[in-house]
């Protein structure tokens, strides 16, 4: 993909999310930098366990959202489609409001598979959750 920085940030907003869990969820990309994206979600009741904490669930979902999309802008779309096909996900810290940011970081960018670590931190910076996803490139 030709864009970067806030223009791709933009374009995914606008593009990507629309009709989907995302939007769902109220996850919203923040930031393209380098190889590097992240996606913020608000922590309210709609993303809680009964418990009234973060669900898990919807840790995982942002955390596969934003290395998904991140594999997206590595790719040929018009021929290729990204799947994942693996989830890893250590789930740190306990959180009942505010905002959690993910940042996808890629381990490895290969022509059929795409590996990245997905840190996962809330407003005071502290870890909630560690992921790391794989994806697989398929022609269309």
């Amino acid at each position: 993909m030709s864009l970067s920085g806030q223009d791709l940030v933009d374009y995914l907003n606008k593009n990507i999310i629309k009709n989907t869990l995302m939007e769902t969820f109220g996850i919203e990309f923040t930031k393209a930098e380098g190889q590097q994206l992240t996606a913020q979600m608000p922590v309210t009741p709609a993303v809680h366990q009964p418990a009234g904490i973060l669900h898990g669930g919807a840790t995982a979902a942002l955390a596969e959202s934003v290395g998904s999309t991140a594999s997206h802008i590595f790719i040929d779309r018009e021929n290729f489609e990204i799947r994942g096909i693996e989830l890893s996900i250590n789930h740190l810290k306990s959180i009942k409001e505010g905002m959690v940011w993910a940042t996808a970081t890629p381990i490895h960018i290969g022509r059929t598979t795409h590996l990245w670590e997905i840190i996962i931190k809330d407003e005071k910076k502290r870890l909630v959750a560690h992921a790391k996803l794989t994806n697989i490139i398929l022609k269309k």
